[in-house]
C-alpha cells in the first residue's frame, strides 16, 4: 500500500473501530459480550487465522480428535469476540465486585509490604485487558509494556479507553526498555504480557517445542533484585473473571546472568503452560508462537492433556 494510501486508510480504520465500539457501549455488558461472541464464533473459522490456530492446537495436543480441536476452537473464537466486546465496558466491569474477583491477596499485601516494585508478567488469557484491576484495586503503581497497534490513530482511540489512568502504556523496543528500567528505578512496578513470540528474544520451551521468548523482564528483575509475579486471567463464565496472584517465581541463581536469565523465562513459560492446559479455549492460539518449521530432533510435542 503506497504512503498515501496508508495514510488515508488509516483515519478510515479508526473512524471504524470507534463507530463499533460505540454501537458496542449502548448495549448492557452482558448482552455486548454475548453478542461479540456469537459474532466470532460463526466468523472466526472462515479467517486465516483459523488455520494458524488449527495447526497450533494439532501440534500442540497430538492424537486429540478432530471433534474436540473444533470445540476449543469454537470456545477461543466465542472468548475473542467476546474480549472485542467488552472493551467499551471495562471501566464498568472493573468497578462492579462481582464481574472481577480477586484470588491470592495474601501475595499482593506481602509484596506490597516488601516495598519494592513488581514485574507482574501474564498471558494472553480470557480478557487480558482487565489486567489494571491488580493496580486499580490493590493500590500498586504499575505501568505497562504493550505492543502498539500499527495503526497509530487506533493506538490513541484505545489509550483513551483504558482502565488505568496513572498507569503508562510504554511501547515494546529499545526506548520502551529504557522507559521500563527508568519507571522501575523510580519506584513504579511493571506489567507485560510474555507469551507471544519474540524473534529477538531467547529460546525457551513452551508446549514441548521451541518458542522465541522475550527475555526483557528476567533482565530487569534480575539486574535490580525484583520479584517475577505471575498473573493469571480466566473467564468464569460471560464478561465474570478471576484475577488470580501467584507467589513469585523462584529460580536458583548461580552467578551466571545469562543462564539465569534462560532459566527464569523457562519458568515463566511453564507457569503460563499450566494455565493454557488447564483452559486451553480462553488462549489466544491464533499467533505464530512457534517457528514455522521445527527441526527434525525437536519432539513433535508435551504429552497430550489439557
Amino acid at each position: 500500500m503506497s504512503r498515501l494510501l496508508l495514510r488515508l486508510a488509516q483515519p478510515l480504520e479508526a473512524a471504524v473501530v470507534l463507530a463499533v465500539y460505540g454501537l458496542l457501549g449502548l448495549l448492557p455488558p452482558a448482552a455486548s459480550s454475548a453478542a461479540g461472541g456469537w459474532l466470532l464464533r460463526r466468523i472466526g473459522p472462515l479467517l486465516r487465522a483459523h488455520r494458524v490456530a488449527r495447526r497450533n492446537l494439532e501440534l500442540s495436543y497430538p492424537g486429540r480428535p478432530s471433534a474436540e480441536l473444533d470445540a476449543l476452537l469454537g470456545g477461543m473464537w466465542e472468548n475473542l469476540g467476546r474480549n472485542i466486546a467488552e472493551f467499551p465496558h471495562l471501566r464498568r466491569l472493573l468497578a462492579d465486585p462481582a464481574a472481577v474477583e480477586m484470588a491470592g491477596t495474601e501475595t499482593l499485601e506481602a509484596l506490597r509490604a516488601g516495598g519494592k516494585p513488581v514485574i507482574f508478567v501474564g498471558a494472553h488469557l480470557a480478557n487480558w485487558e482487565i489486567a489494571p484491576a491488580v493496580a486499580v484495586r490493590c493500590g500498586f503503581a504499575v505501568d505497562y509494556i504493550y505492543r502498539a497497534p500499527n495503526n497509530p490513530w487506533v493506538d490513541r482511540l484505545l489509550a483513551r479507553r483504558r482502565i488505568d489512568p496513572d498507569g503508562a502504556m510504554i511501547r515494546k523496543g529499545a526506548e520502551g526498555g529504557r522507559q521500563a528500567m527508568a519507571a522501575l528505578r523510580s519506584g513504579r512496578s511493571l506489567g507485560i504480557l510474555v507469551d507471544q513470540k519474540m524473534n529477538e528474544g531467547i529460546e525457551a520451551r513452551f508446549f514441548g517445542r521451541p518458542a522465541m521468548t522475550t527475555p526483557a523482564f528476567a533482565q530487569l528483575a534480575l539486574r535490580l533484585g525484583l520479584p517475577v509475579v505471575p498473573i493469571r486471567f480466566e473467564r468464569l463464565g460471560g464478561p465474570r473473571f478471576r484475577v488470580t496472584v501467584d507467589p513469585p517465581v523462584e529460580i536458583t541463581a548461580t552467578g551466571d546472568r545469562a543462564a539465569d536469565v534462560a532459566a527464569l523465562v523457562q519458568a515463566v513459560n511453564d507457569h503460563i503452560e499450566t494455565w493454557v492446559r488447564e483452559r486451553p479455549e480462553q488462549w489466544f492460539w491464533v499467533h505464530r508462537r512457534w517457528r514455522d518449521r521445527p527441526a527434525v530432533s525437536e519432539p513433535d510435542a508435551a504429552p497430550a492433556g489439557p
